[in-house]
Parts: structure tokens; sequence; C-alpha cells
């Protein structure tokens, strides 16, 4: 890696050993900026809090060699980037702003991608991950991410019937809850629908109800008019010499008719135009005939039409608010479908009832298969943790799970008795620890001291290593709390891890450095800052001083330096 700009570090490159990295330097020398780094390359949160004081960004490049056909590479491939002689180079930069950008394999890439290729690529275990292994809900996800497929299958179909379970419940307790709603609704609905079907209104039905209301009110007039007017079109039979129109226009057209030889181009086209005038002025004078005769002032009828009118009004101001009565019959259909749904409630709550019993049976016997895979991994879990804590120096103790349920009458039933349940299943999962024989096991936070409980972290993470398909682990800090000849088992197993992986331990521990098979040292200037030449690979008689000083101190004491010596043979008659 190449850090330039990162917290205390100006300008800087970091290379790893393909076995085990040990990385050290005083305090505050800026070794957990390498662990940030690598974070930054692995898609972590970037905080414009890291850019160095004076610079306008952070920047991070790395080069990490894999196999071509590895997830990773495959992954990265499918977003555009290329490898590089078997290496993929990444690189993340952090504007003092707040702004980040990445890049892969030479193209910009979302950040997200980069949390993607680390599932991959680099497993992180640090004292982060230890106080999160402290808490119950943590170790059941740690337990289940070891156990794999066993737990994975089952609990995703579980997950799948306890989301459908929450969404049957939620719309049944809405259902029921709203039972009394309903059915007023529903009432007003039967109310409002026999109403209108009493009254049989059709569409357009108003309208032409008023139309012939104004005729029947004004029948009178209606008829003398008609009369009038047909006098004055045909005559009338009591006046023989009155004058009317249809006499008129046929006078008309027997005048042009006797002379339209002589111009038949002009005279004879109007003679046929008053033809025609003459036609319709007797069709006219028919139909107000007719209309007069068939007029009838009928009382009886006004009043049925009048009362009919009222009827549709009343549904109107009820029912149609806009469009009269086909705001009615709009209401009416709408009303309809509505009571078919409201109608259809006690089916419905039937169904779901019936589901809702259905997925609790399911939920039980997938919750029985996630505890039975549980228990399974956990025993296996808890021989490999016991295992490596006799090779921490703490060959006594004894590591447990405890996988137990509490009990719920409104819970699913379990092995024949209902017990809680949740998202992950009815398991409640803790880590105990039995740090010597005859001691009762107790939960790792109460049971283990600082330094046990260091170790005891220690050789979680390792068994969880073992279990992460990843070539690449890196332990912050891990060994805080362990001196002595636990330190050295400390560094014994972690060198037996790397001959498997690449191993990158950031460590104030010589007992750990002294097994490491590289080992880089921090180092800030005058100025306080870390520079090109800031970051060093330790070898001869440079280790020595380095783990003399982490020894005692001091690089030049005499004894610290015998026993730095002493570590370093040791280390290696080991490997």
């Amino acid at each position: 890696m190449r850090i330039r700009s990162l917290g205390v570090i100006d300008d800087a490159v970091v290379e790893l050993s393909p076995g085990f990295t040990a990385v050290t330097g005083e305090t505050g020398a800026g070794k957990t900026m390498v662990v940030t780094s690598l974070g930054l390359l692995l898609g972590g949160r970037a905080d414009p809090a890291l850019v160095r004081i004076g610079a306008k960004a952070a920047v991070v490049e790395g080069r990490i060699v894999m196999r071509p056909d590895a997830p990773a590479a495959v992954r990265a491939e499918e977003a555009g980037a290329e490898l590089d002689e078997g290496a993929l180079l990444i690189s993340r930069t952090v504007s003092a702003e707040g702004r980040s950008r990445a890049h892969v394999g030479g193209r910009s890439v979302p950040v997200g991608l980069l949390g993607e290729l680390a599932d991959d690529l680099v497993a992180v275990h640090g004292q982060t991950d230890q106080q999160g292994l402290l808490r119950p809900a943590r170790q059941r996800q740690a337990l289940d991410r070891y156990a794999g497929d066993a737990v994975a299958v089952p609990l995703e179909k579980y997950g799948a019937a306890y989301r459908r379970l929450r969404a049957v419940a939620v719309e049944l307790e809405e259902i029921t809850t709203r039972a009394r709603e309903r059915a007023q609704e529903a009432d007003l609905l039967r109310f409002g629908l026999d109403e209108i079907a009493a009254v049989e209104p059709v569409a357009g039905e108003d309208a032409e109800l008023a139309a012939e209301a104004e005729r029947l009110g004004h029948a009178e007039s209606l008829a003398s008019a008609a009369q009038l007017a047909h006098a004055a079109l045909a005559g009338n039979p009591e006046d023989p010499e009155g004058i009317d129109a249809n006499t008129l226009v046929a006078g008309a057209h027997r005048a042009l008719e006797s002379v339209r030889s002589h111009d038949p181009a002009t005279l004879g086209a109007l003679a046929e135009r008053i033809g025609e005038l003459g036609i319709l002025l007797a069709d006219v004078a028919g139909e107000l005939a007719g209309y007069a005769d068939d007029l009838d002032a009928d009382p009886l009828r006004l009043a049925a039409v009048e009362e009919r009118r009222a009827a549709l009004t009343q549904l109107t101001r009820k029912y149609g608010t806009t469009g009269g009565v086909d705001g009615v019959l709009e209401w009416a259909e709408k009303g309809a479908e509505r009571l078919l749904e409201l109608d259809g409630d006690d089916e419905r709550i039937t169904e779901l009832t019936a589901e809702r019993d259905g997925l609790r049976s399911e939920l039980s016997l997938l919750a029985q298969a996630l505890t039975d895979a549980r228990v399974e991994a956990a025993t296996r879990f808890a021989s490999a943790v016991t295992a490596e804590l006799a090779s921490l120096a703490m060959p006594h103790a004894r590591v447990t799970i405890d996988i137990r349920q509490v009990e719920d009458p409104e819970g699913v039933d379990v092995d024949g008795r209902p017990v809680a349940y949740g998202p992950s299943g009815t398991d409640e999962v803790e880590l105990l620890l039995a740090p010597h024989p005859g001691a009762q096991p107790r939960p790792i936070a109460k049971g283990a001291s600082g330094g046990e409980l260091s170790r005891v972290m220690l050789a979680v993470e390792v068994v969880f290593a073992g279990s992460d398909p990843v070539p690449t682990y890196l332990f912050d800090e891990v060994d805080a709390g362990v001196g002595g000849k636990a330190a050295v088992e400390v560094g014994r197993r972690l060198a037996k891890l790397a001959k498997s992986a690449q191993v990158v331990v950031v460590t104030h521990l010589p007992q750990v450095a002294a097994f490491a098979d590289r080992q880089l040292l921090v180092e800030k200037t005058n100025d306080g800052s870390v520079t090109r030449s800031g970051v060093t690979v330790l070898e001869g008689e440079d280790r020595i001083r380095e783990l003399s000083r982490m020894l005692a101190g001091h690089e030049d004491s005499v004894s610290a330096r015998a026993h730095a010596e002493e570590l370093l043979a040791a280390a290696r008659a080991d490997a």
C-alpha cells in the first residue's frame, strides 16, 4: 500500500509479507493508520477528519495479488476493471470536504464495490470485533457464520416465513380491530343501496323529467302558440278570407312558373327553391297541428312527474353531490363494490387465520432445524476454541456455548413448549468460559480476566479465520492484555495460521512480533509525521533493536537485547 496525507502519515509505502507481517512502533506513531488505510481500500467510511491537516485529500493505493479466477477478480472484471500482471490495483481518495472516490483496475467505481470485494479478500479482526462478540446477539451471528450452509439455508427459509407471518399478523390485527367500524360502514352502504334500489333511477332520467314538467306546466300557452303558428302557415278554416303563408308562397310559385321558359336559368332556379319552401311550410304546419293535438294539460301526469323528480332530488342530495342521477348511479356502483369487499372480511379473516396458523407451524419446524444445526455447530466451535486456548497457555480452560429458548405463551411451539421467537429464530446463544477445572462456566464477559479475555477472543478469532474463505487476515492489537508465556503462545499460533494464509498483525508485544516473517516499523520524524522512510522493513540488527525497545523501553539495554535475540531464535526454531 501507498498512503499519502492520512492522519500522521505524510507519504509512506507499506509492503506486506505473503506470510506473517507484524506492524510495530511507538504508541501514537501511526500503526493504526495502516489498519485505517486498509479499511478505506475495503470500502470503509470516509471520514474527512482522517485527512492530514493542510492537505487537500488523503489517498490510499493498494496492489493485491490474486488468481485471475478468484471471486474478487471476477467481480472486479464484471465492473470493468483489469488485472495488472496478476494483481488488482485499488485506490481510494478522501477529500478534506468529505467527498470520496474509488478506482479499481483503472476504472472509477462506486465505493460499495470495494465492500463487495472486501468480503472475498480480507477478514479484519480487531478490538472492536472483540467488544462486539461480548454481546449475545453477535455471538449468535458468529456461530451462524461458523456453521455455514447448515444454518444459512434453514435461516433463509425461516426469515421468509417470519416476514410473511408478521405481514399476515398486521393485516389480521387491522381487520379485527376495525371490525366495528367496517360493520357500521357496511350498514350505511346497505341502507343507501336499498334506498336507491327502491327508487330505481335511470341514467339521464332527471333531465327528461325536468323537460316534461316544463311542458306540462305550460300546456295551454304552448297549444295556443302552436295553433296560431299553424293558422299563419296553413290558414284558419273559420276564416276563409284570411291570408296564410302557404297561399302566398303558392302564388309566388305560380307566377314564376308562368314565365320561367323565358329565363329558365334564373327564374327556373328560383321557382324550384320557392317550391321547396312551400313543401317545408306544409311539413312544419302539419307538425304544429299534431303537436297541438297531442299536447294534453294533464294535472295528474304533472303531479306524478313532480313526485318522481322530488324522489330523485332527495337521492341526489344524499348520494350524487355532482352529476345528478348519474352521480347517484356512480355512488351505487362504487358502494356495491365496497360492500362486497367489506362483506368479504369474515372470509378474509378465516383465510388469514388459517395462513397464520400454517406459518406458525412452519416456523416451529424451521426453528427446530435451526436449533439442531446451531447445537451441532456449537459443539464443534466450542471444541475448536478450547483447543486454541490450550495452545494459548490456557490448557485447562473450557469453552461451551449455551443455546437456550425463553418460554412465551404467545410464541411458537418448539419441542413441545411455546417459546419466544424473532427474525433469527428462537435461540439465545451465549459463549461461556470455565477458566480452570471445577469452575462454573460463566459468560465470557464475566468469567475471564483481562488477559484471559484477550486470549479467548483471539482463539475465537482464529477459529473464525479458519472458517472464512479469504486469503488475508488482519489482527489489530487483539493481543492486548496478554503477556509473558501467553504472549509467546499467541505469536506461535498466529505464525501457524500464517502457513496457510497471509496474516497481518498490529502489535505491541515483542513475543508476537518475533514470530513474524517480516516486521515493519512505523516511526515519526522530528516534525511528528510519518514519511516514505517512516515505514521500514526491519532485518538483522535493526529488528533486534526494535524488539529490545519493545521489551525494555529502549534499544540499548544489554539484557533486553539478549532477550530479543533469544525470542528470535526460539521463534525460528519453532518454525
